[in-house]
């Protein structure tokens, strides 16, 4: 029923527990005087629904195609977007569409965007996952923004990005909960993390989180995810990775990275340099047979002055929504952003510390306004 409709009859249900009330207490003027208001409301009432009777009949029970995806996108975990939406002008502009969430990081962004279309184009050999990534950096320069922002343009969908945290896995007996329990021993119903998180939505941006910390017997078997884009789990299933996007990361090499954050832009070939370096760190960690089989590892930057002014912007836009969204409008003088583009800027610690200042020193402030009354809507 329509909301006009619904709050009539709480109204009604109101005013009739009010006429019961003076009734009761033989104050039969006040009880009149609500009949009459009854009287009205029902014939309020009446009309209404009428008229939202004759509209639904007029209205005719069309199936549209949008309607078919949406079901279809319900059951098999295969995005709308997939199934109605043209993806060559998508792709073509994939680096832009990066861009509009990430700040700086062109080669990670440019490598990224590469990879996916050489095999959307259908130019990869064998059933392997769309593309597999090892993204390195220090913590807040981008690297899960990038991998969220990657589910959003590929797939439609923030939610398409399944998350693991490979800092968990660090024991021998934590591996076998990545593909579940074989038949007898506890936890075989529950189905495994990685692979019941994969067969259940095929088409994602899967996060492996600071796999530096996982234990080497799960690299044994993400090599077979990663060769033949499959994997079976503890219950004999197949599951199908061909259609999913993985992102490992790691903090190995940061301290290399942010050695050279000062000599970033004194040579063009300084990234080149500093790619050097951090893959002798990850030769001395990960075997050669697991850095052979990801299509592209990825140096990230630390975050420069400038980047993080530009952060500062976007993080003060989607404040502005968020008031936007209770009806409060914020306008942001240049001063502010000048301070936190300048308190903000701690290169150890990327956007990080930058969103937390924001959220301390605007958000606290501004929620406790709005909820004392003084900022009005």
């Amino acid at each position: 029923r329509p909301v006009a409709v619904q709050e009539l009859e709480s109204e009604l249900h109101q005013l009739r527990r009010e006429q019961d009330y003076v009734a009761a207490r033989k104050q039969y003027d006040k009880a009149a005087e609500l009949g009459k208001r009854i009287e009205a409301k029902e014939a309020e009432l009446k009309k209404l629904i009428e008229g939202w009777e004759r509209e639904r009949a007029s209205g005719s029970a069309e199936v549209k195609a949008e309607h078919v995806a949406q079901i279809v996108s319900r059951l098999t975990g295969i995005p709308v977007n997939e199934l109605t939406v043209e993806e060559r002008e998508k792709l073509l502009h994939l680096e832009q569409r990066l861009h509009e969430r990430l700040v700086g990081q062109d080669e990670a962004v440019r490598a990224v965007a590469d990879a996916v279309r050489l095999s959307r184009a259908g130019l990869r050999e064998g059933s392997k996952p769309v593309a597999t990534f090892l993204f390195l950096g220090p913590t807040g320069v981008g690297k899960t923004e990038l991998a969220k922002a990657l589910a959003e343009s590929i797939y439609g969908d923030e939610g398409a990005l399944l998350r693991i945290d490979m800092s968990e896995y660090g024991e021998r007996h934590t591996v076998a909960r990545l593909v579940g329990a074989p038949p007898g021993y506890i936890g075989y119903d529950e189905g495994g993390q990685l692979t019941e998180k994969v067969r259940r939505k095929p088409y994602s941006v899967l996060l492996l989180d600071e796999i530096e910390k996982a234990h080497p017997d799960v690299y044994n078997i993400l090599l077979q995810v990663f060769d033949d884009g499959r994997l079976t789990d503890g219950k004999g299933r197949v599951v199908d990775f061909t259609n999913t996007i993985i992102i490992a990361t790691s903090n190995l090499g940061s301290d290399i990275i942010q050695r050279r954050l000062k000599a970033r832009d004194a040579a063009g070939e300084e990234y080149e340099k500093t790619k050097f370096e951090v893959m002798d760190v990850l030769r001395g960690h990960f075997r050669p047979e697991f850095l052979n089989r990801i299509d592209e590892i990825i140096v990230f930057h630390a975050l420069g002055k400038e980047e993080i002014r530009h952060i500062v912007g976007l993080q003060l836009d989607r404040v502005a929504r968020n008031a936007a969204s209770q009806g409060v409008t914020l306008t942001f003088d240049q001063t502010l952003i000048d301070h936190f583009a300048e308190e903000g800027y701690k290169p150890e610690f990327g956007a990080r510390e930058l969103k937390r200042l924001i959220r301390s020193e605007l958000e606290t402030t501004l929620a406790r306004e709005m909820l004392g009354g003084g900022i009005g809507k």
